[in-house]
């Protein structure tokens, strides 16, 4: 039998339970404190932290963005491509101090104040969770050496994007174009939607114009990912909808020749087919290598460009404006002869100047001692200033206004490149308003000779001459032959598109203007007879020359003792065969001289290229053939300075 506890034995047993208890108790309070100061931590103090990655740890919607559509030109050479390249992507939400990050990654890659600043302007209108581009092309050296120190950049990684190429670097620029990063100006008219995961827009030229088309639809994935960003599986996915494809009316090899026939002279060339409207080739020189801006131009550069005195980002064929000079005299000429002016029609006598009745101020012709009695058609050949003068004065301002305004001179072309300058056709309600100035008789005379005033763009030049070329029908110029969807083949072509057309009392004046501009290329006298050695088809054209210095009433111009920007700008318009037109031209060499020695060659060149490529397309007879020019007696020089005043 067991024996029994005493009293003393039962209270010290019950005082080590009481003990023990108490001290559980204790225990069991430190650790629910501990709980709840941790609880307190987490919930209070780490509260935003813990929050943000609750939020990343869930389903995401990330952008997918569309593939660029490629350009050709009209055979199919590739003038803008997407390749391949690496770039150092940021989670902004996974870095804490992004100041303190660039610095950091500047020691093991090279990241310029622009790469900075086009990420902070990217970051505007991003999400807090999605990548933004800090460094675009990445070589593979950098690539490497960032893969080494990539534990020590939390939230940075290297990322695989489609970066636009330009492989025949500037050729074209001005009328291609360029891409470039996402500015906060274009932030604020672009759908961000439709730009999310895009990082790059077109700027200028083709590129800029049909952005719609060349774009894309942008897509998006369903993902799942981690805390830190990390894409741990993918839940759904739509693919974005590529760009469509554009194949341009330029002609790459055409563009070549006009390109390299302008060579380092400042100016513009452009060419079109008279009879559909489609750019040939647009020429503006200088440019600039359009890769620079799509792989991300540094500050400097950027600067340097636009700061050039001569203007390389400057696209003088579609935004230059240059007084047409003589140039406009088939044109002063076919007004006279549908507006009924008995000078039109008659003879004049050329002394060699001009004077207002009434006046002692003489306005010179370029040939000091005169050309003698000339008619219309011995006007334009010889381009006789006093004739013009003449004829100006007896059709007066607006009647001009109005048939030049019928040719588009002073209204842009509708040509579908943006920023398009109106040039001007000079009127009196034009000054009254613009100027608040009477109009005066010797600005008359002067537009007559395309001086004073009047402002041309060379693809407005070069429209005007198509519409000669064509007897009056009017096509819009356009860029873009065809669009192909990459995915279906589908193909949507860009007709042509008819204006409003010149239509004359008396047709047989198309030929006796045509017939004038080839006896200006094909007559003894004719200014631009130079270039007619070993042509194999007639050429009608004209020269100009358009003055930048003015000359005072008693002095002599001599180009030898003037800085070179102080010379005359040469000017040539031209269209050919005479008989089936294929092409028309406008070339504006800028400080050249005369359009005969600086312009008309570079011309030639041009249509002798696209007239001997037995691949292009065959010609449309627009109406019936011009007559022959007949031969001019005599010999003259080529066409000098006009010596009135320029404004502006």
């Amino acid at each position: 039998m067991a024996p029994l506890l005493t009293t003393s034995e039962s209270s010290r047993e019950s005082l080590l339970f009481s003990m023990r208890a108490v001290g559980a108790a204790v225990i069991v309070g430190m650790l629910t404190l501990l709980l709840v100061g941790r609880l307190v931590h987490l919930q209070i103090f780490k509260h935003q932290h813990f929050t943000t990655l609750s939020e990343n740890n869930r389903v995401k919607i990330v952008p997918i963005a569309p593939t660029r559509g490629l350009i050709f030109d009209r055979r199919g050479e590739i003038l803008a491509q997407n390749l391949p390249a690496y770039s150092l992507e940021v989670v902004p939400e996974a870095v804490e101090d992004i100041d303190a990050l660039i610095a950091e990654l500047r020691g093991i890659i090279e990241i310029t104040g622009g790469d900075e600043e086009a990420y902070f302007a990217a970051l505007a209108r991003k999400r807090r969770f999605e990548r933004v581009p800090l460094r675009l092309r990445l070589e593979d050296r950098e690539v490497a050496r960032f893969s080494v120190n990539r534990h020590r950049f939390p939230g940075v990684d290297v990322g695989a994007r489609l970066i636009r190429n330009y492989p025949l670097g500037e050729l074209g620029i001005h009328l291609v174009g360029y891409v470039g990063r996402i500015n906060k100006r274009e932030l604020d008219r672009i759908d961000r939607a439709d730009y999310r995961g895009t990082s790059h827009i077109g700027k200028t030229g083709v590129e800029a114009s049909y952005e719609d088309w060349l774009h894309g639809t942008v897509g998006y994935q369903r993902v799942e990912a981690n805390a830190q960003g990390r894409i741990l599986r993918v839940l759904e996915r739509h693919d974005p909808v590529p760009g469509r494809n554009l194949f341009l009316t330029m002609d790459a090899r055409l563009q070549r020749t006009a390109e390299a026939a302008l060579g380092d002279e400042n100016g513009a060339i452009v060419a079109l087919e008279p009879m559909t409207g489609a750019v040939l080739a647009m020429v503006s020189s200088p440019g600039a290598d359009p890769n620079l801006f799509a792989g991300g131009i540094d500050v400097e550069t950027y600067r340097a460009l636009q700061r050039s005195p001569d203007r390389p980002l400057f696209n003088r064929a579609v935004n230059g404006q240059y007084p047409p000079g003589s140039t406009i005299k088939p044109f002063v000429g076919l007004a006279g002869l549908e507006r009924g002016i008995d000078h039109a029609r008659g003879t004049s006598w050329c002394p060699g100047w001009f004077r207002l009745p009434g006046r002692k101020h003489r306005y010179r012709d370029w040939k000091k001692y005169g050309h003698g009695r000339v008619g219309l058609r011995d006007a334009i050949v010889q381009s006789c200033d006093v004739y013009f003068y003449e004829l100006a004065l007896a059709m007066g301002i607006d009647r001009m206004y109005e048939y030049l305004s019928s040719f588009g001179f002073g209204e842009r072309t509708g040509i579908r490149l943006g920023g398009e300058s109106r040039g001007l056709a000079p009127s009196r309600a034009w000054k009254r308003n613009a100027r608040d100035e009477p109009w005066f008789p010797g600005e008359t005379l002067i537009t007559g000779i395309g001086q004073g005033y009047v402002l041309t763009t060379p693809l407005q030049l070069a429209s005007a001459t198509a519409a000669i070329a064509t007897r009056g029908v009017r096509l819009r110029p356009r860029v873009v032959d065809r669009a192909v969807d990459p995915v279906s083949g589908d193909i949507e072509r860009f007709e042509p598109e008819t204006i409003a057309p010149i239509r004359l009392i008396e047709s047989s004046n198309w030929e006796r203007i045509i017939e004038a501009m080839t006896g200006v290329v094909h007559g003894q006298r004719g200014t631009a007879r130079k270039i007619n050695d070993g042509l194999a088809y007639r050429l009608a054209g004209k020269t100009g020359t358009a003055q930048v210095f003015t000359v005072r009433q008693n002095e002599e111009y001599d180009a030898r003792k003037l800085d070179k920007k102080l010379h005359d700008h040469g000017l040539f318009i031209a269209f050919a065969p005479v008989e089936r037109p294929r092409i028309a031209v406008a070339v504006v060499v800028e400080n050249g001289g005369s359009g005969s020695g600086a312009a008309a060659p570079l011309a030639r060149t041009v249509i002798d290229a696209y007239l001997g490529d037995d691949t292009l397309p065959p010609a449309v007879v627009p109406g019936r053939p011009a007559r022959s020019a007949a031969a001019n007696d005599g010999s003259g020089p080529a066409l000098a300075a006009t010596v009135h005043p320029v404004p502006g």
